[in-house]
């Protein structure tokens, strides 16, 4: 049994161009190994300070009692606005609570049963999309980008992902992936808001793509709205839903602004998720079969059917532990505050890390290996749950957090009902953070049928 891959970390003390060039390369690898047993850690540049934070106690602070204390910080998001505009992702204050109360009616929990069936539709389309490469080694993440964004078409606009329109889209995000929008000189250095952005190349030409093509979905929604033909997808009940308080509606902009960040954040944590915890089926064969066996009650489309598929939750919890999509989260200061001992002047940068507090030290058993029975609530071992935040928390916990919850057990079961993975000797996977946590080189593993 393989303990799963984990990105070395950096030396305590490095220059600060000798960070920037880490960083660029990898958020996690440029981070140094004390950040795995420290509660909170101080890092000094010329042009600010941040503090990443691991305490949980300090965490709830931020994120739970006193979120408008802490709003988003803009350091990190500068790469993602050609793309993601004023989307729920990126604001904060008054325009992020009104966006709020506009798309967090979708995503009730009566609406998961509604949108099941899509789910079910594109796990089946999965299953029959890998029995072709039966025999074959695949590379898996580009299956799971499939599943995922499938799922985000069907659920939302209620086209597969071989509508040309869903098509367009998906391959225009491959290009705006791989430009690496999170890496902007605005990270590091604060920047006026009358200086020019710089991005590497396609950043702004793939994200100008992607809006215009969901312009045009949401254009053809309105006019099906207007009609009186829309289908009761997502979309529809998110542009017809007013602000209970103002009585706005989304407008054009704004809703391309929300659908993108739905496709990147529904579309790449899910492939993230869902593609880690396959390569930990494949090395934990053992899991693999117990997930294999629960998998038979998949026989017809019925919501009811999640209740029996507890051990796929656990496992694609500890997946998640293992390997958060979103590695980092960060806020900024705005109030005079002390935490442990140190002074946290305004506008100092908050990190927190998914990735170091799901393996702390001093909050886990066994931080670094993979045990799905540490959610099973008899199991007495150390199990900090309350410092598991795959989908951050409070106010601004993810709005699709049930969601990804029941696709990614959905879609593993699916697979793994039909379907044997396997590790491929010599192909171990390193862990390495762009937009979401992915491997350096690609999750290779070998599909046999069952």
């Amino acid at each position: 049994m393989r303990v799963p891959p984990k990105p070395a970390s950096r030396p305590n003390k490095v220059s600060l161009w000798r960070y920037a060039r880490l960083f660029r390369a990898d958020i996690l690898s440029a981070q140094p190994a004390r950040l795995y047993r420290a509660w909170m850690a101080e890092f000094r540049t010329p042009f600010f300070r941040s503090y990443l934070i691991n305490r949980p106690e300090l965490i709830k602070t931020v994120l739970k009692d006193r979120p408008d204390d802490f709003p988003k910080s803009d350091r990190i998001s500068e790469g993602l606005r050609p793309l993601l505009g004023k989307s729920v992702f990126l604001t904060n204050g008054e325009t992020w609570k009104r966006q709020r109360r506009i798309i967090d009616p979708a995503f009730e929990g009566g609406r998961l049963r509604e949108v099941f069936p899509a789910m079910w539709d594109a796990a089946e389309a999965t299953a029959t999309r890998l029995e072709a490469q039966v025999g074959q080694v695949i590379e898996v993440e580009v299956e799971t980008s499939h599943a995922a964004a499938d799922v985000i078409f069907r659920t939302l606009f209620s086209i597969p992902i071989d509508h040309h329109l869903a098509r367009a889209v998906f391959d225009a995000f491959k290009t705006y992936q791989r430009s690496q929008p999170l890496l902007n000189l605005a990270a590091f250095i604060p920047l006026p808001r009358w200086m020019p952005r710089l991005f590497r190349k396609g950043t702004r030409n793939s994200a100008a793509l992607i809006r215009s093509l969901i312009t045009e979905l949401t254009t053809i929604r309105m006019a099906e709205i207007e009609a009186g033909t829309a289908p009761d997808d997502l979309a529809t009940k998110i542009m017809t839903t007013a602000d209970p308080v103002t009585g706005h509606r989304f407008g054009s902009d704004e809703m391309v602004d929300q659908v993108a960040i739905f496709f990147l954040a529904g579309h790449e944590t899910s492939a993230s998720a869902l593609a880690w915890t396959l390569y930990l089926m494949a090395t934990h064969p053992d899991w693999q079969d117990k997930l294999a066996e629960e998998a038979l009650a998949l026989k017809t489309c019925d919501f009811a059917v999640m209740s029996k598929l507890k051990l796929s939750r656990d496992v694609f919890r500890e997946a998640l532990r293992l390997y958060p999509p979103v590695p980092m989260m960060v806020r900024e200061n705005t109030c005079p505050e002390r935490f442990r001992d140190r002074e946290v002047r305004p506008g100092a940068q908050l990190v927190l890390s998914p990735w170091h507090l799901h393996r702390h030290e001093r909050l886990w058993d066994n931080p670094d290996g993979f045990d799905p029975t540490r959610w099973h609530s008899e199991n007495g071992q150390k199990c900090a749950r309350e410092a598991f935040i795959p989908f951050s928390a409070g106010p601004r916990v993810c709005t699709g957090a049930g969601f990804a919850m029941v696709e990614g057990p959905l879609i593993l079961s699916r697979i793994l009902r039909d379907f044997r993975v396997a590790a491929v000797p010599g192909c171990v996977p390193v862990p390495v953070a762009h937009l979401t946590v992915r491997s350096a080189s690609g999750i290779w593993l070998r599909l046999e049928r069952r």
